[in-house]
């Protein structure tokens, strides 16, 4: 894959991209979309769509720190399945950021479209309460098939892999959304880390966009289980949703135009 120019963001930039970062952070660790705000917000500084990418799952890191650190109520008592559960999304990462670094530059502008449009259209289905998922709460052959194939897709883009993530182990686990979620935003760490590591080695990461993003990330998902706990997601679902589709019909407008 041939290298892309880096831009220097300005002093105005970085600080855009640290409020950007917050809202990813609140969004991902709620409703499993970061993407959909981070990415975005990299594009608009004018950083070119591969580079926004890898700079953007490298700069997630700070949303599963601070996810992790914001869930630890929740995430009492799930050590053992979710150590499992980590070590199978994280070859998914490895897979989905190798396959990113394959795919042509043009081929990656024209694909991210659908990849937008087809999370926010799930994110308005939302995934089966715990209460009428099946009795057990391990790790089957089925959910870590699931898990696998949503880290390859979070580790080659990761719009709303959260969400899948979500819906998924809510079938699977029949237990209250907050620990869902928080179990949620850890495998998908894991995911993102393989792939960032990847990228950072390998792809074109401008350093300052992902430090200033990784910051405002750091923030917003510390706060985001706390919000998890309290209300109902159902509206910011949808509100990000709506959002997401636009955003969808503006970059295929970009790329085919």
């Amino acid at each position: 894959m041939p290298a892309e120019p880096l831009l220097a963001p300005g002093p105005w930039q970085l600080v855009f991209l640290v409020v950007a970062g917050a809202g990813a952070g609140l969004t991902g660790s709620i409703a499993g979309l970061a993407s959909l705000v981070s990415y975005p917000a990299l594009l608009a500084i004018g950083v070119p769509p591969v580079s926004a990418n890898v700079t953007n799952t490298v700069a997630l890191m700070g949303g599963a720190v601070g996810a992790a650190a914001g869930s630890r109520p929740e995430l009492r008592g799930q050590r053992k399945r979710l150590l499992r559960l980590c070590a199978i999304t994280a070859a998914g990462g490895a897979a989905g950021s190798a396959l990113l670094l394959l795919t042509p530059e043009g081929a990656f502008a024209s694909i991210v479209p659908f990849l937008i449009a087809a999370a926010s259209v799930l994110l308005l289905c939302s995934p089966r309460p715990a209460a009428r998922a099946g009795r057990g709460g391990g790790l089957t052959a089925g959910t870590a098939t699931g898990a696998f194939l949503v880290a390859v897709y979070g580790g080659y883009f990761g719009a709303a892999a959260g969400v899948v993530m979500l819906a998924l182990l809510s079938a699977a686990w029949p237990q209250p959304l907050a620990r869902t979620n928080a179990a949620k935003n850890i495998v998908t760490g894991a995911a993102n880390l393989v792939a960032a590591v990847v990228f950072a080695v390998t792809g074109p990461v401008l350093w300052p966009a992902a430090a200033a993003l990784c910051a405002g990330l750091v923030a917003g998902s510390f706060a985001g289980p706390a919000i998890v706990r309290r209300l109902p997601a159902a509206p910011l679902r949808i509100a990000i949703a709506l959002a997401g589709l636009g955003l969808a019909v503006a970059l295929g407008w970009q790329a085919w135009a």
